[in-house]
């Protein structure tokens, strides 16, 4: 499968929002993400299947999303998902790359995120590009007052950090054919 990413629209926002309630179908409501693209700190990027056929925004098949919040030289990654039927294709990895390009574009130095602590991929994925857990956030998901762990990279600007982003991203791309990271 063919896909890319780039910067989410405001004719993307109906298929996040499915997506969101596809992934985190107990969370409290979606964000209202026709507001967070209108927020200056918030950044959001989705992955797009290569249908060339689809020429308008509106006729692209949207497979994935993130979102990061930038607040001083601190990114926070407010979410990462991928459908359910696209996972375990590279997509959440690939979206993870380019939100940590994107935390880079926007001079960020540290990274942070939260995660369920009963999900052991994504903490996974986590700790594989450098993550950290600092802290937990006791009963923090609503729907069933499930801890959250708090995970960081210290110094994303770091040449031992770039390091190792260079060398994972370059394993992935060749795992999965991808040739580039840019966001279109």
């Amino acid at each position: 499968m063919s896909y890319y990413v780039r910067r989410m629209c405001r004719e993307d926002v109906d298929q996040v929002t499915e997506i969101d309630r596809e992934v985190f179908p107990t969370m409290w409501p979606p964000a209202n993400y026709d507001h967070e693209l209108r927020i200056s700190l918030a950044h959001y990027i989705i992955a797009c299947v290569d249908g060339k056929a689809a020429e308008r925004i509106e006729e692209q098949k949207i497979v994935g999303f993130a979102g990061l919040w930038m607040m001083a030289d601190e990114a926070h990654i407010t979410n990462i998902a991928v459908r359910h039927s696209y996972q375990r294709q590279g997509i959440g990895e690939h979206l993870l790359i380019a939100t940590i390009n994107l935390a880079m574009e926007q001079n960020a130095h540290i990274l942070t995120l939260e995660v369920r602590a009963s999900n052991t991929a994504a903490q996974k994925l986590y700790h594989k590009y450098g993550f950290t857990q600092i802290d937990i956030r006791r009963s923090y998901y609503t729907d069933n007052r499930e801890d959250a762990l708090v995970m960081t990279i210290g110094d994303i600007a770091g040449a031992l950090f770039q390091r190792q982003l260079r060398r994972l991203t370059k394993s992935h791309a060749r795992k999965w054919g991808i040739t580039g990271y840019h966001i279109v």
